[in-house]
């Protein structure tokens, strides 16, 4: 019995993570649920831990974007999602300020992020980056909007266009998993 020197490719389980927490963290900022206990949860474990891990096995299989993209939005959740959970507990308090500064400062990391996505590919993963830049610059202006009006309008549009930026991840999820595993292209990438 021989043994794979190789990794497989973890990015069509580190895009699911993304995905799917993305998706639900963004029905929450659209106004459709009022507390995301168990988005956070899965924040924490599928978006978090599991996408760092696809950014460790990236890492090891020398792709140096998929280890920094993974890596990254998988720490970006962990602490997200520990965050929220040490405001509910009244350990600390999340400003809307603090939260508009992260995701001007996620946004820019995403932009030059977005540069290095279309060598990945040509559709599928640059529009992840594309929709995910665009998602943290609104959520920042969003949360300085917060802070300054009380009014959550922006987050509320915010919400709607992440529910399509993680429904691009899941495609982009779903074209490399299908495509691997049929041995052809289904879903473009």
């Amino acid at each position: 019995m021989s043994e794979k020197s190789e990794w497989a490719s973890p990015a069509a389980l580190g895009l699911a993570g993304f995905g799917l927490t993305t998706v639900l963290l963004n029905i929450h900022n659209a106004g459709l649920f009022a507390i995301p206990t168990i988005t956070f949860c899965l924040g924490f474990f599928y978006g978090g831990a599991v996408q760092f891990t696809a950014g460790l096995i990236e890492g090891r299989r020398g792709d140096i974007f998929g280890l920094t993209a993974f890596t990254s939005y998988g720490a970006f959740w962990i602490a997200l999602s520990l965050a929220i959970v040490l405001d509910a507990l009244n350990i600390l308090k999340i400003t809307p300020v603090e939260l508009g500064y992260t995701m001007l400062l996620w946004g820019l990391f995403t932009l030059y992020m977005t540069v290095g996505s279309f060598k990945v590919s040509r559709f599928a993963i640059p529009l992840v980056f594309i929709t995910l830049t665009i998602l943290f610059f609104l959520l920042a202006a969003g949360n300085f909007i917060v802070a300054a009006t009380g009014s959550p309008i922006i987050i509320r549009i915010a919400g709607i266009e992440g529910i399509f930026c993680g429904l691009s991840a899941l495609y982009a999820s779903a074209a490399i998993l299908i495509n691997s595993q049929l041995g052809r292209t289904v879903l473009p990438l």
